[in-house]
């Protein structure tokens, strides 16, 4: 298995790069590739400031590279969770917090309108 980092998941989803891009595709079509969470977080601050990408896009374009067959990511199921949260409106940047606490009762106004969790005495 092959650790990817940001820029191989932006060459393989922007297709700026015509060689970065055929490089990308034929390392995603030939190895298993492990991808941190923070490339993830990365990836999404890229598209959204380097490309324009709407938040919206750039989760789509998220989720589809998370789905592909020989991506293996770290804290899977919590990446799942962040790229739900963000797709009911939630940054990126924040929902892995949220997805990992879910453990915790309480959490401050500003994460309750999407977390369905009570929220905690904390302004927010």
């Amino acid at each position: 298995m092959i650790a990817v980092d940001t820029n191989v998941v932006v060459r393989y989803l922007v297709n700026d790069h015509p060689a970065q891009l055929a490089w990308a595709r034929r390392l995603l079509d030939e190895s298993d590739v492990w991808v941190p969470l923070t490339v993830l977080l990365e990836t999404e601050w890229v598209l959204r400031s380097a490309y324009r990408h709407a938040s919206v896009e750039a989760t789509a374009a998220l989720r589809a590279f998370v789905g592909l067959p020989r991506v293996a990511l770290e804290h899977a199921a919590r990446v799942a969770a962040a790229l739900g949260l963000t797709e009911r409106g939630m940054d990126f940047a924040d929902a892995p917090h949220l997805a990992a606490s879910e453990q915790c009762e309480a959490f401050p106004r500003s994460t309750l309108r999407l977390s369905g969790r009570r929220a905690s005495g904390a302004a927010g």
